[in-house]
């Protein structure tokens, strides 16, 4: 009984990030995709072969990467620079918009370039969430939460899988976030 009652809790623990359904396929060409960005297509074959598998499984699969691990622990620890699609290389995110909110993914309250990044309603396991996509390939990142009451400046959560992403440090002297 304990090993249910376990699983339960890990699996509960998880719904609040994961999907297990592949992603619905994005289509850049009509709206809420209007905006004039280019777009990496590539098969399946292509992309396996440029992705860890833990990499295609998030990216491609819409999967979840497990909580606290090596790639949020590294997050913890960059400093000032932006995060890049782990796919395609897309600016998404900014240091200068993170914040630890304890959920053992790396977080934000707001992306750095809002083009490259698209949302779409997620209804798997039965819970209406916030789907969070790269614009420019289509790579599931996670999912935005709304209404957290986090002491951010928009009071979003941004919950990103690390392994999506990949991070770029502030190179000295330039004025990057």
């Amino acid at each position: 009984m304990h090993y249910r009652s376990s699983l339960a809790l890990l699996l509960l623990g998880l719904v609040g990030c994961t999907s297990n359904e592949p992603p619905a396929p994005v289509n850049m060409s009509t709206p809420p995709f209007t905006p004039a960005v280019t777009t990496v297509t590539k098969t399946d074959a292509e992309w396996r072969a440029q992705l860890t598998p833990e990499q295609y499984h998030v990216l491609r699969e819409a999967g979840t990467e497990r909580p606290n691990g090596k790639a949020y622990e590294e997050f913890k620890h960059q400093g000032s620079g932006s995060y890049v699609c782990g796919g395609c290389g897309a600016e998404l995110f900014s240091s200068a918009h993170k914040f630890d909110s304890h959920c053992g993914w790396p977080s934000f309250y707001d992306p750095a370039n809002a083009t490259n990044v698209r949302t779409r309603e997620d209804r798997a396991f039965g819970v209406t969430r916030t789907e969070v996509l790269c614009a420019r390939c289509g790579g599931h990142l996670g999912h935005v939460f709304k209404g957290e009451g986090f002491n951010t400046p928009t009071d979003q959560r941004y919950c990103i899988n690390g392994v999506s992403l990949k991070f770029v440090p502030k190179e000295a002297g330039k004025n990057a976030p």
